[in-house]
């Protein structure tokens, strides 16, 4: 699955001349592999940002990355941040690392592609309105109440603002809830 989202982001996630500090958004993020997977492709400018809503997921997320030297470097630059929140309503990451500032300032502090790493109940307007102009949201959906259908959709957003989803094929996530008490 991971390899799928990436290859569905990666025309959002790679430095081109006109997004040279891509802002990628891992919702779910986990152990933190597919985290460092995208610090590796959105390059010297670009941030991943992580989002667990359980501590302890992010603490560990931030342990593995630090175990190799290139995960130490993604963390101390900045290009890699691990947050802990409802991953429903997006991250806003209000700290702008050095040079990225020229992209946020025409762009905004959005996010250029978004990748949500479990399955929920719709797509949350609070992500599509976090998405930049243009980006993409890699979502699994479930289908109905029952939790039981799921699928993996393509959110985009164009350059004009347009919003448009595309159903791709059926998975089984596990759902996006709130943390444990």
């Amino acid at each position: 699955m991971h390899a799928s989202a990436v290859e569905s982001l990666l025309p959002y996630i790679v430095p081109t001349e006109t997004n040279p500090a891509p802002r990628v958004l891992d919702i779910g993020s986990g152990s933190g592999y597919l985290t460092h997977v995208l610090a590796e492709l959105v390059g010297e400018r670009g941030t991943v940002v992580g989002v667990e809503h359980i501590p302890q997921l992010a603490e560990l997320a931030e342990r593995n990355m630090s175990k190799s030297p290139e995960g130490r470097a993604f963390l101390s630059s900045g290009r890699v941040k691990f947050r802990v929140g409802d991953g429903r309503k997006g991250w806003v990451e209000e700290e702008v690392r050095e040079g990225e500032e020229e992209t946020v300032e025409k762009r905004g502090k959005g996010w250029d592609a978004i990748h949500v790493g479990a399955s929920a109940v719709k797509v949350h307007d609070e992500l599509v309105e976090q998405l930049r102009k243009p980006g993409r949201m890699f979502i699994p959906v479930d289908d109905d109440e029952s939790r039981i259908e799921q699928h993996i959709w393509t959110i985009d957003k164009d350059e004009k603002g347009e919003v448009q989803g595309k159903k791709l094929f059926g998975v089984r996530y596990v759902p996006l809830t709130d943390a444990p008490k």
